[in-house]
């Protein structure tokens, strides 16, 4: 069977190189080189990869071997594995981390290594090899109350919504039961981010329930603050008044979601009540000046909602002045022109050019991966389409709302597919040549009924 020593013994033979010749062009002592191949000295991590690279090989030509050599059959070291963990990260050889950590973890007393090297890998944003080690050691432990295993988790459940399968619901009700176990700093952040994957599949009453958990531990932990040394370690990733804020912001977008903008207003000058913070640090005042953009946008908003006409002109200023709001900030101002039978033909004008690169971009790509702007291009679509119809401009809703139809068409978003469906059957009668010949077109691809 073939190992790395016939290899480098096959390569001097074949190539014709003596023992020294070699030795120089690896760097490698001759009598240390001697030893690996006669197998009486273990070749270190660093070694492979000098002799990989004077053989003229990739890097990490030999690994796979050198883990099964190494560390498979025969008894693992810590200082050899440690590094070769490292290597195969950097070079992105998952299956060999695997294999080999699945061999390893049989022995108890490596787990503690394994966990700091997961950690270490997350902290440099090599996400995917953290991610098999903290599956391995989360598997593997023993202590299953433990505050390791629910960091494990965690962190699992943070690196798996960078997954383009992520599996929202299921990450977030496995993850769910270790909250509890972590560290009570560690807590408030892990409950913003298990509350934000719940609102992100708009399962408002979870959102709800953790918000208001997430406000009375940040409460809890403020009132802890003023006990502590000056200066402990801060295990929060932002000041901690920043979760009793970002608290009640989730609260006040559970209400925005069941339109009781009332209670929404609330929640919201509630967190810029809790903003007002004496002598806050640069961090603080960055922080500060993120929530007074979200307060400012969404006060206006739910005046907005509440048939507040007269916030529209101040509403359009402040989508104008924060660019990457201005797809969301039209969609607002159309649902609510529908709603209350508002002519803000002005606001389309205004931002015609923004909506034309919309038109273009769509066209361009026939649709997005991602899919929070593509649900966005949806409703702004089909709510200009709405708003044109009621205001008698026929041949432009009804463009609108085939280009709706094609996008929903395309994501096969089928409930979106039956409302255009359905308003296109109140206005056929208003729609041109080429309108009708893009909606047979659109409609042959589908599977539902035609109107």
């Amino acid at each position: 069977m073939s190992n790395i020593r016939s290899y480098i013994e096959d390569y001097l033979k074949n190539e014709g190189y003596k023992l020294q010749q070699f030795s120089e062009m690896a760097d490698i002592n001759v009598g240390t080189l001697s030893a690996i191949i006669k197998g009486t000295r273990l070749i270190s991590m660093n070694q492979l990869d000098q002799i990989t690279s004077a053989m003229g090989l990739e890097q990490g030509y030999f690994y796979e071997m050198y883990g099964v050599e190494c560390f498979i059959e025969s008894a693992p070291h810590w200082r050899r594995l440690e590094p070769f963990l490292y290597r195969c990260a950097e070079l992105g050889k998952l299956d060999i981390i695997q294999q080999v950590i699945t061999h390893v973890t049989d022995d108890q007393s490596y787990i503690d290594e394994l966990f700091d090297v997961a950690e270490s890998l997350y902290s440099k944003s090599m996400n995917e090899s953290a991610l098999l080690l903290y599956e391995c050691v989360a598997d593997s432990e023993k202590y299953q109350h433990s505050e390791r295993l629910a960091l494990c988790q965690y962190r699992i459940f943070l690196l798996h919504k960078t997954l383009s399968n992520f599996d929202n619901l299921n990450a977030a009700v496995k993850f769910e039961p270790y909250i509890d176990k972590l560290n009570e700093e560690v807590q408030l952040d892990a409950i913003k981010d298990l509350a934000n994957v719940y609102m992100t599949i708009h399962l408002w009453d979870k959102v709800d329930a953790w918000a208001r958990e997430l406000e009375r531990k940040a409460e809890f932990q403020l009132e802890m603050q003023s006990r502590r040394r000056k200066n402990k370690r801060r295990l929060t990733a932002y000041p901690l008044f920043t979760y009793t804020a970002y608290a009640n912001l989730m609260v006040a977008s559970v209400y925005e979601a069941g339109r009781e903008y009332d209670k929404a207003i609330k929640y919201m000058e509630k967190y810029m009540r809790i903003i007002e913070i004496e002598n806050p640090t640069e961090e603080d005042q960055k922080i500060i000046n993120l929530f007074k953009k979200w307060g400012e946008g969404n006060r206006k908003l739910y005046q907005l909602m509440l048939g507040q006409e007269n916030v529209i002109d101040s509403y359009l200023d402040y989508i104008e002045s924060n660019p990457e709001e201005i797809l969301v900030g039209l969609i607002n101002i159309l649902q609510a022109a529908n709603q209350y039978s508002f002519n803000v033909e002005y606001a389309l004008n205004r931002f015609d050019y923004q909506i034309q690169f919309f038109n273009k971009d769509m066209q361009s790509k026939g649709g997005y991966k991602d899919q929070r702007l593509n649900k966005e291009y949806k409703f702004f679509y089909f709510e200009l389409a709405n708003y044109q119809l009621k205001q008698r401009n026929y041949s432009l809703g009804i463009d609108a709302l085939l280009m709706c139809l094609d996008l929903s068409s395309s994501s096969k978003d089928d409930l979106m597919c039956i409302k255009c469906l359905d308003l296109y059957g109140e206005y056929r009668s208003e729609a041109n040549e080429t309108q009708i010949q893009k909606y047979k077109n659109v409609v042959g691809k589908l599977s539902l009924p035609t109107f």
